[in-house]
């Protein structure tokens, strides 16, 4: 076992997954890439136990339910408020009914506090969903594929601002059952998915001429349409007209979800023909017949197979795995993957391992808050209690779970996290303080960088001034901040 065997595999643990663990160091340094290809091969790779979470479609359906329950207890609170009152004005007890309403709005105070305390139904199923994913980051071996899950849902994202009774439920649906699958399969997954609908406005999308259109003298909504060419598929400045982008608004008029009032399937995708656009729609110089929901189909599955595509993806990759400015080479290789096996990701993924550039000592990329974060209760073995806490600390550092600013997703490039990182320490210090007291930072530091730590690095650690504070300068040291 080579010193440069050692360097490699830390690399490696770092720049594709969350960090190395205890002895991982040492465990693979004889054959780092294959360590990482191993993760392509698991059994159910990307998948989550989530047997007890509910589906998108029952998380919005409770979530409607929940609120609409709350909107009657408020409603039902005014009522006898203004009922007390008239009562207590009628027998000429203003100074009693002051007394009366100040005791229930003081009562009401006390409940809306305790109630604060404890996440709502909305709030609950996004912390039940961010605790899978957690735990996920936190079990994770090597980590590649769970960062490749990471990846895709931040290019395909969806907002809980937005929809947060599905933003986690669609991670699980859309994303992790195809991340090492084909890329037609995932696009059309996410596209036709209920949260995507609704968080990019074609729920109510409607042709000019369909039934719907009409009838209610509503009309086109591009915004879905727009994004799949310009964010998922193609990329800017790849040759489509906004005439494309009217047309392909058309071809997915129609596709939306079941009402949430409906008891049993609302928030469920469904296609409606009224709502449908009907006839031929030209799109990219290509004709699509109108096939109903099949025409939409249809042309995600050519925009799947577009180079375009594949070299938008391909770039995508190589930025986030490597560097910000990736090796032409590098990039070149995996646009030729994706256009070779028609977008099989799992051979994309593979080509990524297994192209040299992407091992360059060089360690450019700054690690985005959520993979420090993740990183941070990787290396440390911490299965958080309060995930709420976990969820607070990312969202502190710009980067909250689920809840990108656009749907371009969260930036890739160093330049939109580097004045944050001043930031960390907080968070670090926070991190050391709630460490077993056995934690031992020398030991936690040769295994989260064993030879990736300079001299200076050790040095530091070796003469801080307390646990804690060695501990909070290891996570906050330059070769933990970058892969």
């Amino acid at each position: 076992m080579t010193a440069r065997g050692k360097e490699t595999a830390a690399l490696a643990l770092h720049r594709f997954g969350f960090g190395p663990v205890r002895e991982q160091i040492a465990a693979i340094a004889g054959d780092p890439r294959g360590a990482i290809l191993a993760d392509l091969q698991r059994p159910q790779a990307g998948r989550v136990a989530a047997a007890d979470l509910p589906s998108s479609g029952e998380a919005a359906r409770a979530v409607f339910e929940y609120r609409a329950a709350q909107q009657a207890k408020t409603k039902l609170a005014e009522r006898a408020k203004k009922e007390a009152e008239a009562k207590n004005m009628a027998m000429g007890m203003s100074d009693v009914a002051g007394a009366t309403s100040g005791a229930a709005s003081a009562a009401a105070q006390a409940d809306e506090k305790a109630a604060a305390k404890q996440p709502q139904l909305p709030g609950l199923l996004l912390q039940n969903e961010a605790k899978i994913r957690y735990d996920a980051a936190v079990d994770a071996e090597v980590g590649f594929v769970e960062r490749l899950v990471w990846f895709w849902s931040n290019h395909f994202c969806v907002s809980a601002d937005k929809i947060i009774s599905m933003a986690g439920a669609y991670e699980r649906e859309a994303i992790r059952p195809h991340v090492l699958g084909r890329f037609t399969d995932m696009l059309t997954a996410a596209e036709s998915h209920p949260a995507m609908l609704f968080y990019l406005d074609n729920v109510e999308s409607m042709g000019a001429n369909s039934v719907a259109g009409i009838n209610r003298d509503k009309g086109l909504n591009e915004n879905l349409a727009r994004e799949i060419l310009e964010l998922h598929t193609l990329g800017v400045r790849s040759g489509y007209s906004q005439a494309d982008v009217t047309s392909f608004a058309n071809v997915l008029t129609g596709w939306t979800w079941v009402a949430l009032g409906e008891p049993n399937h609302g928030g469920e995708f469904v296609f409606v023909q009224r709502l449908h656009e009907p006839g031929e729609q030209v799109v990219l110089g290509k004709r699509y017949v109108d096939a109903g929901v099949e025409q939409g189909r249809a042309m995600l599955a050519d925009l799947a197979r577009h180079p375009a595509t594949a070299a938008h993806v391909a770039k995508k990759l190589a930025v986030h795995f490597v560097a910000d400015e990736p090796p032409p080479t590098l990039v070149a290789k995996l646009e030729k993957t994706f256009k070779d096996t028609y977008g099989d990701l799992k051979e994309v993924a593979e080509t990524l391992v297994l192209a040299d550039e992407s091992w360059t000592p060089q360690r450019g990329k700054l690690k985005r808050p959520s993979e420090w974060v993740a990183g941070i209760l990787h290396v440390t073995g911490v299965h958080p209690n309060n995930i709420g806490r976990v969820m607070g600390a990312q969202a502190l550092l710009g980067e909250p779970l689920w809840r990108p600013p656009a749907p371009n997703g969260y930036a890739d490039m160093e330049a939109a996290w580097i004045d944050g990182v001043p930031h960390r320490l907080d968070i670090a210090n926070e991190a050391a303080q709630r460490l077993p007291p056995e934690t031992d930072p020398v030991a936690l530091l040769d295994s989260a960088l064993g030879p990736l730590a300079s001299r200076e690095t050790r040095e530091t650690i070796a003469h801080a001034e307390s646990r804690t504070q060695a501990l909070a300068l290891l996570l906050m040291a330059p070769e933990y901040l970058r892969r």
